[in-house]
């Protein structure tokens, strides 16, 4: 059963870090591309990182620099490393395969929130 669970988020000052972890199950995290995406209420989702089977990666204007995705294939887990947050940031976070099997999986998400 494919399903994946956020976790990691939480509340941090204005150039904080937080590492958001993706847990998934069903399906291997290493044989399939992996992305973030962030949802603001009344905005539409967003991707925000980008990581591909063979390690590719890619980021958002917004927030290249300052976040970093990546997986661990032992835990079959996807992170992603943000730091020097910014207000801008705050946002429900979701983690995704856009692959046509997997893509209208989603977890519950987890809310970063980015004080001044």
């Amino acid at each position: 059963q494919v399903q994946l669970v956020e976790s990691g988020g939480g509340w941090v000052q204005t150039g904080g870090s937080l590492r958001l972890s993706c847990a998934a199950s069903g399906f291997a995290v290493s044989d399939n591309a992996m992305s973030w995406y962030r949802q603001v209420p009344g905005k539409q989702r967003i991707m925000v990182a980008s990581l591909t089977s063979g390690g590719a990666t890619g980021y958002a204007d917004s927030v290249k620099g300052r976040f970093t995705i990546s997986r661990d294939n032992a835990k079959n887990t996807m992170y992603l490393q943000m730091n020097n947050l910014k207000p801008e940031d705050t946002a429900v976070y979701y983690c995704n395969s856009p692959t046509p099997l997997l893509r209208n999986y989603w977890g519950q998400g987890t809310q970063v929130t980015v004080s001044l």
